[in-house]
């Protein structure tokens, strides 16, 4: 083959090779992927902001509930009884209760406080019994002020104590609130997951007069934030107000 022709063979390979390399290129940069696009899926989730948790909502209808709400407007089974009563200082309390009952009275005590308890766990048929002779002795509009009837009791749940003085002094009385036991009750039951139930100026509310050794035990978390509230149970569980009792 003449020299010539051979040099413009090579001169048409060369300019081939050239163009399909160009060609190549050209797909490569089309085809390739977003960088983003390329990360693994654990890669981009991390990636992606993390949603607030949502709390958990209030119980306030379970029997078995630490937050069970009862009063004249919401009722509980009239044979209900908790499956996890102790004794706790001489009274029934559900267990948690209990636990926390007596870790508090322990520390009024090293601080020079005592507390003794009155009155825990009562059954509807108890109740019933009580609600009768506060009926009998003051008539029926001044019991349902201090006492519930049966099946409306929050004694029923286990989770609310009565507390006194040892001496007995004030003892289910409005100054009780007034006495040693009572002041530091009312300072620090919250920090052992106890509320004053029935606060003073709540009773339109509540349905019932200030009971200042009234404790029910809500968990330590709630007793804080109630506490802090400076609300009722119904308040901070957003239910309706419950002075009287259902038709």
């Amino acid at each position: 083959m003449p020299r010539q022709h051979v040099a413009t063979h090579i001169a048409i390979i060369a300019g081939v090779c050239l163009c399909l390399l160009a060609y190549l290129s050209f797909l490569g940069s089309t085809e390739s992927p977003a960088p983003s696009a390329q990360l693994p899926a654990q890669a981009q989730a991390a990636e992606l902001p993390e949603l607030p948790a949502q709390p958990h909502a209030m119980d306030v209808d379970s029997p078995d509930s630490t937050l069970v709400v009862v009063n004249k407007q919401r009722p509980l089974p009239v044979e209900y009884v908790p499956q996890d009563l102790v004794d706790a200082d001489g009274v029934p309390l559900r267990l948690e209760a209990a636990e926390a009952y007596l870790e508090m009275v322990a520390e009024a005590a090293a601080a020079g406080v005592p507390i003794s308890a009155v009155s825990g766990f009562r059954t509807g048929t108890e109740q019933d019994q009580l609600y009768v002779s506060y009926t009998e002795n003051f008539g029926p509009e001044t019991a349902d002020s201090i006492s519930a009837r049966p099946g409306y009791s929050e004694h029923q749940t286990g989770l609310a104590v009565d507390i006194a003085n040892p001496d007995g002094s004030c003892a289910l009385e409005a100054c009780f609130g007034e006495s040693l036991a009572g002041s530091w009750a009312a300072a620090n039951a919250h920090y052992y997951g106890f509320i004053v139930r029935y606060p003073a100026g709540a009773e339109h509310i509540t349905g019932y007069a200030h009971e200042p050794w009234h404790l029910r035990y809500v968990g330590a978390e709630q007793s804080l934030s109630i506490h802090d509230a400076g609300t009722t149970m119904e308040e901070f569980a957003g239910l309706p107000a419950a002075p009287d009792y259902g038709q």
